[in-house]
């Protein structure tokens, strides 16, 4: 995971890349947690992918940010990688 760290912080130097990123946080924040709880449990994308009953490219859409998946979707991937979703929305402050 100290390769994948290095690569972010190297990348949200560009100042570009940056407002992109603090722009999407939520869903780069929601990918990230995808992607390293995949790698922790030591599967693929198409091994996650037959898990939840879909294809590897749907997964890989999903985690390069060029799916807008559903909260079921969500769901699925949440127990294919033993975790819990958790949707919150608050007040702006």
């Amino acid at each position: 995971m100290k390769n994948y760290q290095q690569f972010k912080t190297k990348l949200l130097k560009d100042k570009e890349v940056n407002k992109a990123y603090n722009n999407l946080g939520p869903e780069f924040a929601l990918i990230e947690i995808i992607i390293k709880r995949r790698i922790e449990k030591g599967l693929t994308q198409k091994e996650l992918a037959r898990k939840i009953d879909t294809k590897q490219s749907a997964v890989s859409r999903l985690e390069s940010g060029n799916y807008n998946p559903s909260i079921a979707f969500l769901q699925k991937v949440a127990e294919a990688l033993d975790a819990r979703l958790k949707i919150s929305l608050s007040a702006r402050l």
